[in-house]
């Protein structure tokens, strides 16, 4: 067994925000077990703590900062841009802020209003896409980076698809973290079983990485939504006659798999397939049960976590560590219809109004040039060609310390 080697404090004054980054707590999660029948140690990674309120802020900061290293990314003339769900684009925009980099975000429209409204109070423009836009379409937000980054001169995709860094972070950090906590632990200081969801695949193969160089016998389990194509083998992807492929849950799965993502044998052990509905379910439960506001990624892991439990001989042996990754929390999910209606309208008995979201989204849209909804409109293409051509004029000349608390300023004369 080797030992950790990370100090998992976090300083008690920080030279800036990107410091704050990282240092998350384990949260015992001994009532769900309890209550699902689980004699083993059950224990939340808890990312909503991060400074950035993701697991993601792990990977911006680190992408950000080797590029720098690199000459990637150069201080008074690069531009950063970045396709992602919105917690990467939250982590890259805290991130930026502090480094001084002007950012696009290419977001698809699922993806909620609140992660929006933080990217842009971080300085970053955001551009919205199909969500149905296949990955391989110039439509979709992978696509629009890509033919952002061919109108705007210096610009930069970190791609945390297929950037190494991405993994790097987990590895040189997550996972010696969580060795860290258990080792503070009386009895069992081993980590037995790490649950995660699946998304870019840098938060699981990273970790994975780091814990079983420390206990080659960990375990490590991957979850997936119903509707996304990560999983192995492959049959656990296959649709029942009449499924929906669409998903609400944000952050993991996709229709393509990432370079990062590491599937070979002997990393991730096992796989677990996790529909919304269970996933929604069990967020109001960990709420309700361990006080902890967890968003709906959080609830496929754990969801995941203990249906592969339920499944395992683990369940019955006391002492086991299994150890869950809680990617974010509520706060980017807030006017999502899974939590405001069905949550709040329904239990309270006060049916939230529908066009909410709409009206706001309409508010932010009538503001900011650049957020255009991408539906299914046969103008869409035009939209977003329209959106590009006007941030690569806005982004000519651009420097370091030129961008406005709205997002990006005049150039520096």
């Amino acid at each position: 067994m080797a030992p950790a080697t990370s100090n998992a404090t976090r300083p008690l004054v920080l030279d800036n925000a990107c410091e704050g980054v990282g240092y998350t707590p384990l949260c015992r999660l001994d009532r769900l077990a309890k209550a699902h029948g689980i004699k083993s140690n059950l224990f939340g990674k808890v990312e909503f703590m991060s400074i950035g309120g993701s697991v993601k802020d792990r990977i911006a900061k680190r992408m950000v900062e080797q590029a720098e290293k690199d000459g990637v990314l150069i201080p008074g003339k690069s531009v950063v841009i970045e396709p992602t769900s919105g917690n990467t684009g939250i982590g890259l925009a805290l991130a930026c802020a502090i480094h001084g980099y002007p950012l696009i975000i290419t977001l698809p429209e699922k993806m909620s209003l609140e992660k929006e409204v933080t990217m842009r109070a971080l300085g970053a423009e955001i551009i919205r896409t199909p969500t149905a836009a296949a990955s391989s379409s110039p439509l979709s937000n992978l696509g629009v980076a890509k033919r952002l980054k061919d109108a705007i001169p210096n610009a930069v995709i970190l791609n945390q698809y297929a950037n190494p860094n991405n993994p790097l972070a987990h590895e040189l950090s997550t996972g010696p973290e969580i060795i860290a906590a258990i080792e503070s632990l009386p009895g069992n200081q081993r980590v037995d079983v790490f649950v995660a969801g699946a998304g870019t695949g840098g938060t699981i193969s990273g970790t994975a990485q780091a814990l079983k160089r420390y206990n080659k016998d960990c375990r490590v389990v991957g979850v997936d939504p119903r509707g996304s194509i990560l999983a192995l083998p492959e049959s656990l992807n296959k649709l029942e006659e009449g499924e929906d492929l669409a998903y609400q849950v944000e952050g993991i799965g996709y229709d393509f798999v990432p370079e990062v993502l590491s599937r070979e044998p002997g990393l991730i052990d096992h796989w677990v397939k996790v529909q919304d509905e269970a996933a929604f379910k069990t967020v109001r439960e960990v709420m309700r049960m361990e006080a902890l506001l967890i968003g709906g990624s959080s609830g496929s892991a754990v969801a995941g976590a203990l249906q592969w439990l339920k499944a395992s001989p683990e369940r019955d042996v006391e002492g086991k560590n299994v150890i869950i990754m809680l990617p974010d929390g509520l706060r980017n999910y807030m006017s999502k219809p899974w939590f405001a209606n069905e949550l709040l309208g329904r239990e309270i008995g006060a049916e939230l109004s529908p066009d909410v979201t709409t009206r706001i989204h309409k508010v932010l849209a009538d503001n900011h040039k650049y957020s255009l909804s991408a539906n299914e409109d046969a103008s869409v293409n035009g939209k977003i060609e329209e959106a590009v051509s006007a941030l690569a004029e806005t982004m000519k000349g651009v420097t370091v310390g030129t961008r406005g608390v709205n997002g990006v300023g005049k150039a520096a004369a």
